[in-house]
């Protein structure tokens, strides 16, 4: 991990543009890379924000030790 990591996004709500610690995020992995995404709270307006999630962001922000769930195909 690497400490102090932080990092710039936009809130797709109120269009600020905020910097959050990885702390602020969670990570999404799906079944594909295609349904990966990050998520946050913009501390500007409370808003819920989820943002597709590609390769180079994954890494970054796994390597920043964000919390990573995994979702799981279901069984049937």
């Amino acid at each position: 991990m690497e400490p102090d990591t932080r990092f710039k996004v936009y809130c797709s709500d109120c269009r600020e543009k905020v910097e959050l610690p990885a702390e602020g995020f969670r990570l999404t992995l799906g079944r594909t890379p295609a349904q990966s995404y990050y998520s946050f709270s913009c501390p500007s307006c409370g808003a819920g924000v989820r943002k597709p999630a590609g390769e180079k962001i994954v890494e970054a922000l796994t390597r920043a030790g964000v919390r990573t769930m995994r979702l799981v195909p279901a069984e049937g």
